[in-house]
């Protein structure tokens, strides 16, 4: 079965989609009218802007969506995909490509999910880290400690074995680095990020983008959707809003969502939109399995 994943924030570069803008009428189409729906030209900064200017909120969550949604639909006949999901932000892009989500209504929330975490990180500092060849259940154990000591430590992401992106309070963080550390993890490195993800901490901006979800139409998607609140396939309009809701504060569970799409039949990954990431993860949760990027 085909599965096509979607990446998330951190893929974006400068650069990113202008080779498709110049060369494909339905992809020009379909930037400009992203260019209207938002307000500013996001294809100037994507095409031609700084790795700072990417890297500002209202314009990399956009940006990667428009990236990955407009390579899949520039795929033609070759996208036909059997199952999706997508890694955090990606998801959006995965239930777009998948008939959930029309291209308009996908980058309305996306931009309003953008908006609504700056908010949430601008009220109380706080940061991620990734931590480095320690099991999962060590990881979950010294966030546990932290929170019991008071501050604010979760498994935000969890990427492949091996590697877990953890999210909270800048004490917290700091303090679960030197105890994941002393635990014998390979690397506890705080990461260049404007917030704590994935975490309590966002629950501001989980009451903004549940508004706007509600507001928004959901199809019966054509595929289901594996989603990583629970790592599940998904295909009733109103579970996967849910879900979508309850991911800003939840952690993404990519290890978890892969071993269940290849249980259920995936036997070839597609990457669709900036970079290789997901390629690499894919293939570090399964050995076996067949993950590339769009031919």
């Amino acid at each position: 079965m085909k599965a096509f994943v979607f990446p998330g924030q951190g893929a974006q570069f400068s650069g990113m989609g202008k080779d498709l803008y110049d060369n494909s009428p339905l992809a020009k189409e379909l930037f400009e009218k992203a260019n209207d729906i938002l307000g500013f030209r996001i294809t100037d900064i994507m095409f031609n802007g700084s790795d700072e200017d990417l890297r500002q909120t209202k314009v990399t969550q956009p940006a990667v969506f428009l990236h990955s949604v407009i390579s899949a639909l520039c795929m033609g006949d070759a996208f036909q995909p059997e199952m999706t999901a997508g890694h955090s932000l990606g998801e959006f892009s995965a239930l777009v490509a998948a008939g959930a989500l029309s291209f308009e209504d996908g980058l309305k929330l996306v931009y309003a999910r953008a908006m609504a975490m700056q908010k949430a990180c601008e009220m109380q500092p706080s940061t991620m880290a990734a931590i480095i060849a320690l099991p999962d259940e060590k990881v979950e154990e010294i966030c546990a400690e932290v929170t019991a000591e008071g501050e604010v430590c979760v498994a935000a992401n969890f990427n492949c074995p091996g590697q877990i992106v953890i999210s909270g309070s800048i004490e917290g963080i700091n303090k679960a680095c030197e105890k994941m550390k002393a635990a014998g993890a390979k690397r506890a490195l705080p990461l260049k990020v404007g917030g704590a993800f994935h975490s309590p901490l966002m629950n501001p901006a989980k009451v903004e983008l549940e508004e706007a979800i509600n507001a928004t139409t959901f199809h019966t998607p054509k595929c289901p959707v594996y989603q990583n609140v629970d790592a599940k396939p998904h295909t009733c309009p109103e579970e996967i809003k849910k879900n979508l809701v309850a991911q800003l504060t939840a952690s993404v569970r990519w290890t978890q969502t892969v071993k269940q799409m290849i249980a259920d039949g995936a036997t070839d990954f597609t990457e669709c939109g900036p970079g290789a990431v997901l390629q690499g993860l894919i293939k570090k949760i399964d050995k076996e399995a067949v993950a590339h990027g769009i031919a």
